[in-house]
């Protein structure tokens, strides 16, 4: 494997535990970035949204997107508002972001993480 492998999210999210754990026991190389503790850029964001569509990337379900005010909630159905509103808070990306050479692959499914990296 000569692309590097970054993995985006948060150390004390189930599901990006769940990925580490899986690349670890399939001894897959990666680079782990913590959104709490490094900044994504919202040109990191972009190009993300370039390939999965914002409305993939937005978390809809979590306390952040609860803790939203009512307008913000409103705006995040436009993208480029949807987009200011993951840079400036972050845990409102879906994780984990897998991000391997131009590929990316949002959230954890194993099969999906074997079929792109070629591992079972």
């Amino acid at each position: 494997m000569t692309e590097q492998l970054i993995l985006y999210g948060i150390k004390t999210c189930s599901t990006v535990r769940k990925a580490k754990q899986w690349l670890e026991e399939h001894h897959v190389p990666f680079t782990f970035y913590d959104y709490k503790v490094q900044s994504v850029t919202v040109d990191q964001i972009e190009a993300w949204v370039l390939q999965v569509g914002w409305k993939v990337l937005l978390n809809r379900a979590g306390t952040t997107f609860r803790n939203l005010s009512d307008s913000e909630k409103k705006n995040a159905d436009i993208e480029t508002t949807a987009i200011a509103l993951m840079a400036q808070y972050p845990t409102l990306i879906k994780r984990p972001v897998l991000v391997f050479g131009e590929k990316i692959l949002v959230g954890f499914k194993p099969e999906q993480y074997a079929t792109l990296l070629g591992c079972g």
